[in-house]
């Protein structure tokens, strides 16, 4: 499992350090976050209890597809499809086709938070 560093930054400086970095002004650090929010609010939703369970629970039982994870935990395939994909959008699941289903597989299971 990798580990995963998060930034928190105000939408106005996220945009000052993108334009810096495509103009050449700016190169960031390997050790730089790579994925940004713009409050502690949002990334909260994103790596909430439920979510962290949900992460430890692929993590152990490595369910095949999304509704065999559904049935696991109770929660509606729909709810679930949703919260992986956000997920997988900032790179902490996987979600890889295999024959007819798709299987959510945990990347990083640690994370660092930077607040700049």
């Amino acid at each position: 499992m990798k580990k995963i560093t998060f930034g928190i930054m105000t939408q106005e400086k996220i945009r000052e350090r993108m334009l810096a970095i495509a103009k050449g002004e700016y190169k960031p650090k390997p050790s730089e976050p790579k994925i940004w929010f713009t409050s502690m609010k949002s990334l909260a939703e994103v790596l909430s209890d439920d979510n962290r369970a949900l992460l430890k629970t692929i993590r152990d039982l490595q369910p095949e597809s999304i509704s065999g994870l559904a049935v696991i935990t109770g929660r509606k395939p729909g709810n679930l499809s949703r919260t992986l994909k956000t997920m997988s959008h900032y790179g902490i699941v996987e979600m890889r086709r295999e024959n007819r289903h798709v299987r959510p597989i945990v990347m990083a299971t640690e994370f660092q938070i930077l607040a700049g």
